[in-house]
């Protein structure tokens, strides 16, 4: 016990030695050589579940099916009383509500059922759970000092990310342990200046086709901590 405590006053002393010695992009190859280590992510093939807790309790279950060299994305959940379902498949988009490809422009509204839509959850699920390998993309600008900071007690190395104007404006900070380099915090602001957006804790390792994802993502505002709710990757497995 000594020794772990030993090592670990070491790791926090010498981490600003260690930012200053490895650049923005070694720290992602690193990163990148834990989270995907037979480098499998752009042929990733799998179906995730999903069970978002929010927190009055209420729970929303979600599928989300990804194929990248098919260029596939189908996304399933229930809304109310409603399954709303999103499928993309290369430029071809689809979207169904109770199985049903025909809905009123009522129901259309409530559910938000457009392609605008499907994209957005398409971005989003891939983008989140192909991290850090995804931080490999054209447009992302990775800040060439790598920092070092503190939350909730534990020292980490920090990359800094924005993005092209074409893909978005959010400022982006991603945590890695100075030791595994695991990814283990996310945080965005739209305006650093104001304290806004999120960051997210992650917690638990699923192993999914090697690619080692995180099991439990839980969110909190960036101005007073408030907690918004927690998404937990219960089950993954290949598509057929």
């Amino acid at each position: 016990m000594k020794g772990f405590f030993f090592a670990m006053i070491m790791t926090a002393g010498a981490l600003p030695l260690m930012a200053q010695e490895l650049s923005s992009a070694q720290l992602l190859d690193k990163a990148i050589a834990y989270h995907d280590p037979n480098q499998l992510w752009d042929v990733f093939q799998g179906k995730l579940f999903i069970t978002l807790q929010y927190p009055d309790g209420k729970e929303r279950l979600s599928e989300v099916e990804i194929d990248l060299p098919k260029e596939y994305f189908k996304f399933t959940t229930q809304q109310d009383d409603g399954i709303v379902e999103y499928v993309l498949e290369k430029e071809e988009c689809t979207l169904m509500l109770n199985g049903d490809t025909s809905f009123s422009d009522e129901e259309q509204k409530t559910y938000r059922l457009n392609c605008e839509q499907a994209l957005k959850m398409k971005d989003y699920y891939t983008y989140l759970y192909g991290l850090p390998m995804k931080l490999k993309d054209p447009g992302t600008q990775l800040d060439p000092v790598v920092q070092t900071k503190n939350l909730k007690g534990k020292n980490y190395l920090v990359l800094k990310v924005t993005y092209a104007e074409s893909i978005g404006d959010d400022i982006w900070y991603f945590y890695f342990d100075p030791i595994t380099y695991a990814m283990e915090v996310y945080q965005f602001f739209h305006d650093e200046s104001k304290n806004d957006g999120e960051y997210i804790l992650l917690s638990d390792i699923e192993n999914v086709a090697s690619i080692k994802m995180p099991k439990i993502r839980t969110w909190y505002y960036n101005s007073d901590n408030q907690l918004l709710g927690t998404d937990i990757l219960t089950k993954a497995e290949p598509l057929q």
